[in-house]
């Protein structure tokens, strides 16, 4: 196995992992885009001449003597356990589980057979999400939400957490709304160095160009449109290393520009 899925940020160490894939026409994800734009521009992130590839992406972080495992994949079609397994972390180890975000393919791991997955972890939730997607009338749309997150409040290991939420001294959660009410990506700073672990802010490398092209599953397209400008831009000015969860293995890199024209270039 090749050794590109880990990286560091100061003293921090990142292991990149992954659940499996999803291959939608990337039209019907992105509807302000088409698929001339697609097949020209972006042939790479293309595995046909009608679909992309988007990676149910997770991250393991180790940090300040903990580990932080950022988001639990689509579930148990996926490869998400086998992956951690065959790149040395172990489910007992992991002290924290930070879910950026309630969708399905960010959740689906958190239980195991009906227990804590990470038997030993906190379960850090940002607030308003959860309670955002357990309103009647949503939650009643989102089965995994009943399934995969209101069970880790009865069984005592959901923190709901605000934004800035320190985890160690070198991860802090950041408020980055839009695609969902609460959805939260996470800053990274450590011996003078910088990271950030994305979440949803934006789901294919396409974006780092056309920023302004929204997921349909957005909660809040303006919304989204707006902090995905507004990150992105931070991102490539201070040239931080970004880790992206639904972008092609391992999902690190970062956003620079040329020509006037921005582009992901990954590690």
């Amino acid at each position: 196995m090749s050794d590109n899925y880990r990286t560091t940020v100061g003293k921090v160490q990142l292991v990149s992992l992954t659940d499996g894939h999803f291959e939608p026409v990337p039209t019907d994800v992105f509807q302000d885009s088409d698929i001339e734009t697609w097949q020209s521009e972006y042939s790479a992130l293309m595995i046909d001449k009608d679909h992309t590839q988007f990676r149910f992406g997770s991250v393991a972080i180790y940090s300040s003597s903990k580990i932080v495992v950022v988001d639990t994949g689509a579930g148990p079609n996926g490869c998400l356990i086998d992956d951690m397994g065959a790149k040395g972390v172990e489910r007992e180890d992991v002290d924290f589980v930070l879910i950026t975000h309630l969708h399905a393919d960010h959740t689906g791991w958190t239980l195991l057979e009906g227990e804590p997955t990470f038997p030993n972890a906190r379960y850090l939730v940002p607030k308003d999400d959860y309670a955002y997607w357990t309103q009647p009338n949503v939650i009643s749309n989102a089965p995994n939400i009943a399934n995969d997150v209101v069970p880790l409040k009865s069984l005592g290991v959901i923190d709901l957490i605000e934004p800035k939420h320190i985890i160690t001294s070198e991860l802090t959660t950041v408020h980055t709304p839009g695609h969902t009410p609460g959805h939260t990506s996470l800053a990274i700073s450590s011996n003078g160095e910088s990271g950030f672990v994305l979440g949803d802010v934006a789901h294919s490398p396409a974006q780092a160009h056309y920023t302004d092209w929204n997921p349909n599953f957005d909660v809040d397209q303006e919304l989204s449109r707006e902090t995905r400008n507004q990150v992105l831009d931070e991102l490539e000015e201070q040239g931080i290393l970004v880790q992206a969860g639904h972008f092609p293995e391992p999902g690190f890199g970062h956003f620079s520009r040329e020509n006037n024209r921005r582009y992901w270039q990954g590690v």
